[in-house]
């Protein structure tokens, strides 16, 4: 487990470097293009500078996102007592408790760190779960918290977030940034730029499924040791499955922070999702009982 921690540290340096060098590279083919070298220049650091920010500020903006509220035990003592336990269970922090109005039924987590970090769940959630099962949930939550995955996935989340963003700026410069472009004629230029766009975010995506994909499996066993109960989450994956619907509000940036896949089913998002089959998590827990 200490192994998983300070490799999720050294990972969230590399993802962090990874990122800022995509993001100059994709202002270098803008600038390029526009025979502008100061649009790379800015981009890079305006990138770094994000970064920055969004290692701070990302845990508030994806609680936003998801339209979270923050609880305290009165307002729901249920889901509140069982971040609680845990928490005293596993030594960690007692995190920021949210909920989210939501049919369907999902829980994530997020922060730099066990000292700043939140939990939230659906209402969903709440609603078919049993206590077993919720503290189960909960469990796989709380594993990210101590294993640091939350710091790596509210990384990829702002960077994810960037690289869209660019994307879409670099689509409106390209149709309506007007006509100063030296290689205008070039078809060249537009060919790159075209790919260059497109390409950008579904790099981000598969960067962002290889780095969650493994920790759902770590964050699964994780809950069952702290719980000492592999059934809880066994039932609580096969109730997520036979459960799952999209989420209400769905925010690609945010897909990997969730227990279950919270995005709307299609063959690019089941070809990159960055959730593993829960029938293979259950699988694997499957076979791990006794080691429980």
């Amino acid at each position: 487990m200490y192994k998983q921690i300070a490799e999720n540290k050294r990972r969230t340096i590399y993802i962090i470097v990874g990122f800022v060098i995509l993001i100059g590279a994709i202002a270098g083919v803008f600038a390029w293009v526009y025979n502008d070298p100061w649009i790379a220049v800015w981009t890079t650091v305006a990138a770094i500078v994000y970064a920055v920010i969004q290692y701070y500020a990302s845990s508030s903006l994806s609680m936003a996102m998801a339209g979270a509220k923050e609880i305290q035990k009165k307002d729901n003592p249920r889901l509140y007592n069982a971040v609680e336990n845990l928490s005293i269970t596993t030594g960690l922090p007692m995190p920021k408790v949210y909920i989210i109005e939501d049919k369907a039924p999902n829980a994530f987590a997020t922060g730099r760190d066990p000292q700043h970090a939140a939990v939230a769940a659906t209402t969903g959630l709440l609603d078919i779960m049993d206590d077993k099962e919720l503290t189960a949930v909960m469990a796989h939550e709380m594993s990210h918290v101590k294993n640091y995955d939350i710091r790596v996935s509210m990384i990829v989340f702002g960077l994810v977030c960037v690289i869209g963003l660019i994307s879409d700026l670099g689509f409106r410069m390209m149709f309506y940034g007007g006509r100063r472009r030296d290689n205008e004629g070039s078809p060249v230029a537009y060919v790159l730029l075209i790919v260059v766009a497109i390409l950008a975010p579904i790099i981000a995506a598969i960067a962002q499924m290889a780095v969650s994909r493994q920790r759902e499996y770590l964050a699964d066993v994780s809950a069952a040791h702290i719980t000492r109960y592999p059934e809880g989450m066994i039932a609580a994956l096969k109730k997520l499955q036979s459960h799952s619907q999209p989420m209400k509000s769905q925010n690609v940036a945010m897909e990997a922070m969730w227990i279950n896949e919270p995005l709307r089913k299609s063959f690019l998002s089941n070809l990159l999702s960055s959730h593993p089959p829960i029938e293979k998590r259950i699988e694997r827990l499957e076979h791990g009982k006794s080691k429980f």
